[in-house]
């Protein structure tokens, strides 16, 4: 019998130590001793099927310290992430779903690369060259995450890629022209890379035979404590991002981007997910942050969140210009792992991406993608614990 929805959760209070604080952003060690003790591996296996027999195949990737990364071909779905708190104590810190019919029966996206465009385009229609193209309407009037078939939705092909220093993978997709609505067939190169420094890499890349739009994001759940330990309202947050983009009652970006200081919506300095998400409006985060860049700088580190609980931390780094930050609410007992049911802000997303709505925001930096350019993305998270 699954536990009572909030048996097992730890009480959420916004106030941290200044103890605990400081405490976070000493210098962090590898989470393991220095000194290797395995060769990074990666392994795939059958992990389920589609009703039309379709196979989908579980990636294994490993590094040298034992961190491991699990992803599926269905959505290009990362199913787990596996490393040491303080303590030594093994966890996965994404959230997941037991099986892979749980997968099938449907999930708020845990894990899972979405495409063509992640995110919300306004009327579900884009104009690219002066031709007004129609997308899937899946949110009301609107179009978000690629569509009811986005990439999410696609097996994709699985080739392993070992490296000297990393575990790989290397994944591929066609999107036919037509494809919920975009223009253009689409040739899409996803590579998860685990390196023997605690990273994850994601290098997304895609090319096109006519003028289209592309947004490629991972849409995975972190909870640095585990994933079914209870919320994440006392994460510490810091995001290299001192504007961010207000929306309508349709979380749509008005196109205005307006800056964080002074407001709920700050976190240049360190604040608790939690702190002040009482005053955000529907008491959650869902909004997209406009990263700061230093001239030539390719590659920012854009974001850190620490653990008080379990001393878990993760960097993230992105070229991308945006990253959406989303506490959660949403969660509830439709969705479960392990016999515990989620709840509201049991996990958060760092969606490194275009802007929401750009195709229709010309103030916006441009998601078109032409014949003969490629789209790159690269998203980096680095995962360690205080020395």
């Amino acid at each position: 019998m699954p536990l009572p929805l909030l048996s097992h959760r730890r009480v959420f209070s916004a106030a941290v130590p200044t103890a605990v604080l400081l405490s976070l952003f000493v210098p962090a060690s590898f989470l393991v001793a220095a000194d290797a003790v395995r060769a990074p591996s990666v392994t795939k296996s059958p992990y389920g099927r589609l009703p039309d027999g379709t196979q989908v195949d579980l990636v294994t990737l490993t590094n040298a310290h034992g961190l491991e990364v699990k992803v599926m071909t269905y959505g290009a779905t990362i199913t787990s992430v596996r490393t040491p708190d303080r303590d030594g104590k093994w966890a996965n810190i994404t959230l997941c779903m037991d099986t892979f019919d749980d997968y099938l029966r449907g999930h708020p996206l845990f894990g899972s690369v979405v495409g063509r465009y992640a995110n919300r385009i306004a009327g579900a229609k884009v104009t690219i060259d002066g031709v007004e193209y129609r997308l899937t309407p899946n949110a009301g009037k609107f179009h978000i995450h690629g569509g009811r078939h986005g990439f999410q939705k696609k097996v994709w092909q699985a080739a392993l890629r070992p490296q000297d220093g990393a575990a790989a993978v290397e994944l591929t997709l066609t999107s036919p022209d037509g494809d919920e609505g975009y223009p253009g067939t689409l040739q899409v190169r996803l590579v998860y890379s685990l390196t023997d420094e605690n990273e994850l890499k994601m290098d997304y890349t895609a090319t096109t035979d006519k003028p289209t739009i592309v947004n490629l994001t991972n849409h995975t759940y972190w909870n640095l404590s585990g994933a079914g330990s209870g919320d994440i309202l006392r994460h510490i947050l810091t995001l290299h991002a001192d504007a961010y983009l207000p929306v309508n009652d349709q979380k749509l970006p008005t196109g205005e981007i307006r800056r964080v200081q002074d407001t709920v919506m700050d976190f240049t300095s360190p604040h608790a997910m939690g702190a002040r998400i009482k005053q955000v409006e529907g008491e959650n985060y869902d909004h997209c942050y406009v990263l700061k860049r230093r001239p030539g700088e390719s590659l920012p580190l854009v974001a850190h969140v620490a653990d008080p609980h379990s001393g878990r931390m993760m960097d993230v780094w992105t070229t991308k210009p945006g990253v959406q930050f989303f506490t959660a609410r949403i969660l509830d007992n439709r969705w479960q792992a392990g016999g515990r049911p989620y709840a509201p802000y049991d996990g958060f997303c760092l969606e490194t991406q275009h802007f929401p709505d750009a195709p229709n925001q010309p103030q916006f930096p441009s998601p078109v993608l032409r014949p003969g350019e490629t789209y790159h993305h690269t998203t980096v998270h680095k995962f360690s614990v205080p020395q």
